[in-house]
């Protein structure tokens, strides 16, 4: 049991670190207020190897590990959030399309997914189906060499901007074996978009409705066989609950490194306030979280990687532990900047707003439980 990184890991990490210092952390707050979809600054990211980090290499991508991306959206993620996470969606649709698709589909595609020409977004969640996804409702019907959609999907990050869709639709009869996957093109007729939603946090990345309408997909746009989607989906979330758990961690490292520095400068009754106990004792706490955060989220990686059968539900609980406690570090890191931590010149009240959607997205942590308790039970 080695928890000491390899010698290209650090290499990963000290690239990613140091892009995110470049090239997001100056701008994260200005996109955060303009709500700037930073698309120039993700395909710089892809030429580090950061918008295809386990897609095979004949098609362009990195062939790199979980164990690995986790490392590499930690860092980015210290430097923008929603930035780091979008990436993490693009590389989930990426890896969906490597892992399952045809060698004509994988070919077609993801050499431009890889360097990001073209940019992807993930669709599953509907207006009625959030937590009970196996309910979906946009229906795909065969019509000769194509299938016509009809429905829509809800909170789809990059939707409007996006090139390329990897979209869960039903195809059979209701529940999960009824559930396909389409690789679905911008710009095919039928296929409109909602206005942007106005969210809390997560400011830098475009969030939309996808809608279809009669909208003529080619049957040669299928992943795999009709009715495996809903397997893809469930897999493709064991990475994504990972990365996202992992940006968790990066923006919880930030607030935790400004509050340190703040109790060091900041004073009052005649000296700095990390004097005294009760704030170190906070400082403690917050950087105890953060360390059994990252010690849960690497190890599920690797059962992940290891194809371990209990790796869905470790991911289940690295998740959902790693959500909660950067949600709460943050948010402990803005009480610990009084009330400068709440306005916008410092980052801490943007790191609390972005942070509060992990616990919801890749299925909610209450959701999380339901798995692990599931798992528990069976054994």
């Amino acid at each position: 049991m080695n928890f000491e990184l390899t010698e290209d890991q650090r290499a990963f990490q000290d690239a990613a670190r140091g892009f995110a210092a470049d090239y997001l952390k100056p701008k994260a707050a200005e996109w955060d207020e303009t709500s700037h979809f930073a698309v120039d600054e993700m395909r710089k990211a892809a030429e580090l190897g950061f918008a295809a980090i386990y897609v095979k290499g004949d098609v362009g991508g990195s062939e790199l590990t979980r164990l690995d991306a986790a490392i590499i959206f930690e860092e980015l993620s210290w430097g923008c959030t929603a930035t780091a996470a979008y990436l993490s969606i693009h590389n989930m649709a990426s890896w969906m399309i490597d892992r399952f698709g045809s060698d004509e589909l994988r070919h077609r595609y993801l050499p431009r997914l890889a360097t990001m020409e073209l940019i992807a977004s993930y669709c599953l969640t509907e207006p009625n189906s959030g937590s009970d996804a196996a309910a979906l409702r946009t229906r795909a019907v065969r019509d000769g060499d194509h299938y016509v959609l009809n429905g829509s999907k809800a909170f789809i990050s990059g939707a409007g901007v996006s090139d390329i869709y990897v979209c869960m639709v039903r195809t059979g009869d209701d529940g999960p074996k009824g559930i396909s996957c389409l690789v679905i093109e911008k710009g095919t007729p039928g296929l409109s978009f909602g206005k942007p939603e106005r969210k809390m946090g997560w400011n830098s990345q475009p969030t939309a409705t996808v809608d279809f309408a009669d909208c003529r997909v080619p049957v040669a746009n299928l992943v795999g066989k009709e009715g495996e989607g809903f397997r893809f989906a469930m897999m493709g979330l064991d990475g994504g609950r990972l990365n996202i758990g992992a940006c968790s961690l990066g923006t919880a490292r930030a607030a935790l490194e400004a509050s340190q520095a703040y109790l060091g400068e900041r004073k009052a009754f005649g000296r700095p306030i990390g004097d005294f106990q009760a704030l170190q004792f906070k400082l403690a706490d917050m950087a105890t979280d953060l360390e059994a955060s990252r010690l849960m989220i690497r190890n599920a990686a690797s059962k992940l990687d290891q194809r371990d059968p209990k790796a869905t539900m470790l991911c289940a609980m690295a998740k959902r532990f790693a959500t909660d406690a950067g949600f709460k570090i943050a948010n402990d890191a803005l009480q610990l900047h009084g009330g400068y931590g709440y306005l916008k010149d410092f980052p801490l009240e943007r790191h609390v707003r972005d942070l509060r959607v992990h616990q919801i997205l890749e299925g909610t942590n209450e959701i999380m439980r339901v798995i692990i308790a599931r798992e528990l039970t069976r054994q």
